[in-house]
Formats: structure tokens, sequence, C-alpha cells
């Protein structure tokens, strides 16, 4: 059996601020806003629907006690409609599509509705707590912050600041082009407030008029932490570094932003009782665990592993969407399987646009999709680091 996705729409990233176009609206009321746009894109008989798998990886105040659930009560789609919230840190919103993949592919459920949110204005990340630095046994010697590690792969595999600075760049001006260009048009909904004022309709947090000159301004986000403490922890494991060149900063790591993603993904059979047409085909997912000081190398091997099992090629795939967690991570995934960037997050990523965490995995997909369909493609790939040492990946294919 195949699980097809039928529908794929996103929010647009607002500023994780206070002052961001999207911090006055709550977690549910994006999911929300969400669901209400899949049921009417696509007359939607939400009795069909059974079950509501949402990424979200701050699970705590608005966020907490199973928003999945919540955003399924408030979406008035019917108390039938169960949910569950799940936490694969920065993967979240991708294996939420791929859980859903996995019941549908084994007859289990027939139509799900998958994806992810995160408001991280009005939900810190971090506040949350974290059983890595809590717990000694998983603290001392194996956990070092996420820059560090984006600074410890710079270093390793011998990228320059001007290198991470140049993706940057590269970063912005495609993300400027894409918006301009209404390259994100299909999937992008709206935000409007319960009088049906426009919150947001693009994304904010895009800065077309970086440069390296205004990069260059930039100190190194990680350097003062690394050299307090962190910096050695890696140095020990990984000896043939003497010293961490620090990198990596706001400018090229992904930003603080609030948003959420939904798929629309079931069986042929439901799709036709319903009248759909299905977009895409999801072929492969997989997950991985990796070393945990290096984590950010997860998109290599969870990549190889979808491959493998999808008995396909890196040659395959004609567009991959590579979670811009920090820059290094996509240059390291471009290098390793030279591929070549003009394939690799043609519309810009999360150092543009924005990491909603729980929520990224679900829209870079939907970001492939649709751009398989502006180009004529046919396949895409799409991966995601994950802290603590994991890697995902997704392969779809479009009818």
């Amino acid at each position: 059996m195949e699980a097809y996705i039928y529908d794929s729409v996103r929010t647009p990233r607002g500023i994780g601020k206070n002052t961001g176009s999207l911090a006055q609206l709550s977690p549910v009321q994006l999911l929300t806003t969400l669901l209400e746009a899949l049921k009417e894109r696509n007359n939607l008989d939400t009795t069909l629907v059974e079950d509501l798998i949402v990424g979200c990886v701050t699970q705590i105040g608005e966020q907490g006690g199973n928003i999945a659930k919540a955003a399924a009560q408030c979406s008035n789609y019917g108390d039938h409609l169960s949910a569950v919230s799940l936490n694969r840190y920065c993967a979240s919103g991708l294996e939420a599509v791929n859980q859903a993949a996995a019941m549908v592919k084994s007859g289990w459920s027939s139509l799900i509705i998958a994806g992810g949110v995160e408001s991280m204005s009005r939900v810190p990340m971090g506040i949350d707590g974290s059983a890595w630095v809590m717990e000694p046994e998983a603290a001392f010697g194996k956990f070092v912050p996420q820059g560090i590690s984006a600074d410890l792969i710079a270093t390793k595999f011998g990228y320059s600041r001007s290198d991470v600075d140049s993706f940057a760049v590269a970063s912005q001006k495609r993300a400027a082009i894409a918006q301009k260009n209404g390259f994100f048009n299909k999937s992008l909904i709206p935000v409007t407030d319960v009088n049906g004022f426009v919150n947001l309709a693009n994304d904010e947090y895009i800065r077309a008029n970086t440069t390296l000159q205004t990069l260059s301004n930039l100190s190194p986000a990680f350097e003062q932490m690394g050299e307090m403490l962190f910096d050695q922890t890696a140095i020990d494991k990984y000896l043939e570094i003497e010293k961490i060149n620090h990198v990596h900063h706001a400018g090229n790591s992904s930003g603080i932003v609030d948003g959420a993603a939904l798929m629309l993904i079931g069986s042929k059979e439901i799709g036709e009782k319903l009248g759909l047409i299905p977009r895409a085909k999801i072929k492969m997912g997989s997950v991985i665990g990796s070393e945990p000081l290096i984590m950010l190398e997860g998109p290599i091997p969870s990549t190889e592993k979808a491959l493998r099992n999808a008995k396909m090629s890196v040659g395959d795939i004609d567009i991959f969407e590579v979670n811009e967690a920090f820059a290094v991570v996509p240059l390291r995934l471009m290098d390793h399987f030279n591929v070549d960037h003009s394939i690799v997050n043609v519309n810009g990523g999360a150092i543009a646009m924005g990491h909603p965490l729980g929520a990224t995995g679900c829209m870079i997909l939907g970001t492939a999709l649709d751009e398989l369909e502006r180009q004529n493609k046919s396949t895409a790939l799409a991966t995601l680091c994950v802290g603590g040492g994991m890697g995902i990946a997704t392969i779809i294919e479009r009818i």
C-alpha cells in the first residue's frame, strides 16, 4: 500500500520575538488556521480524518498537554479526531509526516493530518529544561551546544568563515527571489486574527540586503562559551583538532521564528472516495543515531539510509531540501555527496526564513513538493540534522 500527499500547507514564518507578527497568536491558533485551510481547500469530509500527528519541540505551557489534541478540538473536525504530539527535536515535523506515512502504508489508517508547530516568541526554546544537561551520565563529556558542534564540523572539514557566510548570502538572495516571484504561494496560508485582520501573509525574517560585508561585522556566536567550557570537550573527543575555529554567528545560522505546517496524507482508496488528486507519493523515510558531540552530521547517514532502503542513488534526486540549522550542515552534505548547490535549497532555507523547530521538517518537505511541481521534476529528498546526534530524511515522488 502507498501513502500519498494530497495537500500541504504552512503559515508564514514570523519573527520569534514579542514584536513578531505571529506573537499575538497562540500555537493552537496557528494549527487551527491550517486545519481550516485543509478543510476548505479540499472540501474535506472531516469525519474521515482519523488522526492528527503534530511535532513540537518545546512542549510546555501553551505547547504542553498534547497540543495536537487541543488543536483537534478547536478545529471543529469532530470529537472523533484523535491526536498525538511528538518530539524528535528539529526533525519533529518530518517525523510526524513519516509516522503518518508508515501508518497509511501499514493499513492501520487511511487518512491522517501530520506536521508541526513552534511558537518561539511565546514559548522560548529551552524553557522546558533538558535531560542532556541535568543527567550526569548524558552530559559529562558527551554534550556540547549545537553551535559548538557546527563549528567543530567546520574546523574538522576545513570550512572557513568566508565559506559559511557565502552560503548564508545565497540563502537570503534565493529566498528573496522566491518570495518576490510567488514560489511559496501555493502552500502559504495567511494568518488572521479573530476579526479577520491579516497578521502575516509572507515570511518576515528574510533580509534581502544581506551581503558578505554586513555578515563580516558579526562576531562568532559560540566562541565565548566554547572557550569557557565546551571546546575542550569536543577537542578531547576529536584529538586531531587543536583549536576550534568559530565561524558561525546569527547571520549564517537558522533564525528564531514562529510557524506551523501540515500535510494531508492518505491511501489511494480514501483519495478516490473523497475525490482528491494525489500530489506526491512518500517513497521512504529514515532516522539514524550519530555521535552526539558532532551531532549535526546526521543528514548524511540518514540520506544514505533512505536512498539505500528505497533502492535509489543520489543521482535519482532532483531537488534536495537540507535544513539550514547552520550553514555548515548543507555545505557538508553537498560536498559528501558531490551534489551541486543548484539543486539544494533552491529557494533558500532556515538561515533566510527561520527555523520554527517543530514545524520545519514538514515545511521543507512541502517546499520541495511545490518546487518539483514548479520545475516539472520528479523526486525530492528532505533531510534535517537533529539534536543529541540524530538525522532524518524523507523521499517523495511527484505524481
